[in-house]
């Protein structure tokens, strides 16, 4: 504790140094002009010689242009392509957004109108640029999906219309690989809602290393229950957005893996008869010609790595498990060194930790161990593996690098804060980023022993006129609850901060599984709208209660199967630890959160009614029944083996403690956390008749955005603190 006061303190003391002028207080409309974001490489880009990387650029002559730049010097390389030489050879305007390049730096996949559909899933016009000859090659009818090339470069695979394709750009053939799909009801190539959105990735289909395989997932979506919006528009009647959504304890897709031959045209279903199984939640594939299909039980506490041999008949193996009593996490930490020893993640020890498996699968050896959490595995070299951890503190991440033998750990970023890489192809070179409560984001360059080689981008321009503002850093504290749990926080305080005065607090929550909010970064957004709540004479504070991360399994399975118990608890008590400071006025303390946080919020004010004062709930999910099935029986299992755990912490339950004053808001076309769970409670609320403040944002999604959206959702938000809190 009393060396992140420190550390607070220090910060506060070098950022106001030297200002002999009065700060100016940050206002709501600084927030939504987006005066605090940091600057960052525009869509940086590694090639794949692992010696140059490659930035967008704009110039009022050429438009868009793609520059290189040398990885060790920071030299300029070349323009490698510009808006104006693809329009041209395409005939048309291509304003590219998105690129990537073939292996041997002779193509370029550019995206162009590139659309949304949820949250990671887009569709957009893809055009194949060939340096060689400066031709143009459109991939696919109109708009399609994940446009990818074969690791050769000779082919491009793409998903249209639920279909999965292969173009062989030599003659520009087309081969359609599936046939079958159909809107709400099969899906090849590409993933259905509930996998986007919980397994976090939408692209279904992987090339083999040497180019003559394509794995891909098929989805049968015939069973699950579809999901109906109404959408409002602009037109004299709604139309409905109807897509397939898998509440808890409903049916999920069916879901098969399939491995094409570009040799033969054949395609092949694997795993089909001796594996039982719910999900697929990755598919790699090793050195090799062997793909790793990742498969789940329901429950998710199995994980299991099956080897699928392509020159043995498709033959199945398994290859490694990882079981836990309450749930095994689905990550990116699973890659193949070059000696096809597999590196790979788990919680087995108490702590996620670094693992090296041999080509059986047999664990060979624990990289890294310790009490605290690996974050991120970014790759491995023929020596070392590259990764985030907490190691230092919950509230802080570092890169370090560890051998292959388990040895020499390194820390390779250094600082107080928050630290994340990017590598490149050969592990040789990445970019780092670094910020904390009191440094805009930073950009530096540097080899693979952490020296630093330069600066690309240091937002010494943010940080210069921060000090025109009234700007309070975060203030981290921890303390101890009745319970005996060791809580982390920060709080806000007024610039004229006096503690002979009490003020009131608005709390801060998301509290999710394996979440965090208690850390030291640099916030442009939420950050700074705390920064206005304290010119406002209010104090803002934030508490990750048990569930959270980056604190060890225990801490944050405690929750499993009775989600949002010991979260509310915990907020309770952090809202009477901080009641209990001379300077905060018990009887005016406030909550709010988003999403889960919402949830959250809901159960505080309800729940905890004699502590809070008011609480602003947006997009919440109000009973876990409600929710899609791959995120909530991971925490809960199904509403039919644990309906007590569902509905005695859900806050539709609690309505009848209301006291204080609650505000909703939700967006009508929140694909993710249904408006069903806002109109659930208000119908709980009106029954128990109970006073409440609404607010419904028509078309919105669950992010709540667009043109003055966010601004006057903000506003009201505020209006609503002063008139309650």
């Amino acid at each position: 504790m009393r060396r992140t006061l420190l550390r607070t303190s220090l910060a506060i003391s070098l950022l106001f140094s030297g200002s002999a002028f009065a700060q100016q207080p940050i206002t709501l409309e600084d927030v939504w002009m987006f005066k605090f974001y940091a600057g960052s490489p525009e869509a940086f880009e590694a090639m794949p010689d692992g010696e140059h990387y490659t930035m967008i650029q704009n110039s009022r002559i050429s438009g868009r242009s793609i520059e290189q730049y040398d990885f060790a010097t920071g030299n300029p390389a070349g323009t490698i392509l510009t808006q104006k030489q693809v329009s041209e050879a395409a005939g048309e305007d291509v304003r590219f957004t998105q690129y990537s390049f073939s292996a041997d730096q002779t193509k370029v996949l550019l995206a162009a109108n590139v659309e949304s559909i949820y949250r990671h899933s887009t569709r957009a016009n893809y055009y194949m640029y060939d340096l060689t000859n400066s031709s143009v090659t459109k991939v696919g009818e109109g708009k399609v999906r994940y446009a990818t090339f074969s690791p050769d470069g000779s082919k491009v695979a793409y998903v249209q219309e639920n279909n999965l394709y292969v173009l062989t750009l030599a003659n520009n053939e087309v081969t359609q690989v599936t046939t079958d799909g159909e809107q709400n009801s099969i899906i090849n190539g590409a993933t259905d809602w509930v996998y986007e959105e919980e397994f976090a990735f939408p692209c279904a289909f992987w090339w083999s290393p040497n180019s003559e395989y394509i794995a891909f997932l098929r989805f049968d979506e015939t069973e699950v229950p579809e999901f109906s919006m109404d959408v409002y528009g602009t037109e004299l009647y709604p139309t409905q957005d109807v897509f397939k959504y898998p509440k808890a304890g409903e049916a999920n897709s069916v879901v098969t893996a399939h491995i094409f031959d570009t040799k033969n045209g054949t395609t092949t279903a694997v795993l089909q008869d001796e594996v039982e199984y719910e999900y697929i939640p990755r598919i790699i594939w090793n050195n090799e010609n062997e793909a790793v299909i990742f498969t789940t039980n329901r429950h998710q506490n199995e994980l299991v790595l099956w080897e699928v041999d392509c020159e043995e008949d498709y033959e199945s193996e398994r290859f490694l498990t990882d079981t836990d009593e309450a749930y095994v996490e689905i990550s990116d930490n699973f890659m193949f060194t070059k000696d096809n020893d597999l590196i790979f993640t788990s919680e087995r020890d108490g702590y996620n930790h670094i693992y090296l498996a041999n080509e059986d699968g047999k664990v060979k050896k624990q990289l890294t161990k310790g009490d605290w959490d690996v974050l991120v595995v970014y790759g491995t070299d023929d020596e070392h593996v590259y990764f985030q951890a907490a190691a230092e503190d919950p509230s802080e991440h570092e890169v370090y690098r560890v051998r292959l033998n388990g040895r020499d750990m390194e820390r390779l970023s250094t600082g107080e804060g928050i630290a994340d890489a990017q590598f490149s192809p050969t592990m040789k070179y990445y970019l780092l980023s670094f910020e904390n409560v009191t440094t805009p984001t930073i950009y530096t360059m540097h080899s693979a022993d952490g020296t630093e080689l330069r600066t690309l981008e240091d937002n010494a321009d943010l940080a210069q006129r921060m000090e025109n503002y009234q700007y309070v850093p975060k203030e981290f504290f921890n303390f101890e609850t009745s319970e005996g749990v060791d809580l982390n926080g920060w709080m806000i305080k007024p610039y004229d901060f006096d503690e002979e005065k009490e003020y009131p607090v608005l709390m801060f929550v998301y509290g999710g599984p394996g979440s965090q909010q208690v850390l030291n970064n640099w916030d442009a957004i939420n950050g700074m709208y705390y920064q206005y709540l304290a010119s406002l004479g209010y104090i803002v504070a934030c508490v990750d209660n048990r569930g959270t991360g980056a604190r060890g399994s225990e801490f944050k399975k405690v929750t499993y199967q009775q989600l949002g118990k010991y979260e509310t608890i915990d907020q309770i008590e952090a809202a009477k630890y901080l009641g209990g400071l001379d300077y905060i006025d018990s009887e005016r303390i406030g909550i709010w959160g988003w999403s889960y946080g919402g949830y959250m919020s809901s159960n505080c004010i309800t729940q905890g009614h004699e502590t809070f004062k008011m609480a602003i709930a947006v997009a919440p999910v109000t009973n876990w029944r409600f929710y899609d099935s791959i995120y909530t029986e991971r925490y809960m299992r199904t509403p039919q083996e644990n309906g007590d755990g569902y509905d005695d912490n859900s806050p539709i339950n609690h309505v009848g403690k209301l006291e204080g004053a609650y505000l909703l808001v939700h967006g009508s076309a929140d694909d993710n956390v249904h408006v069903q769970n806002t109109m659930r409670m208000i119908e709980s609320l009106v029954q128990a008749n109970k006073q409440f403040d609404l607010f419904i944002y028509p078309d919105k999604n669950h992010g709540i955005y667009g043109g003055n959206t966010r601004y006057h959702l903000y506003t009201k938000m505020t209006n609503f603190i002063l008139e309650n809190l």
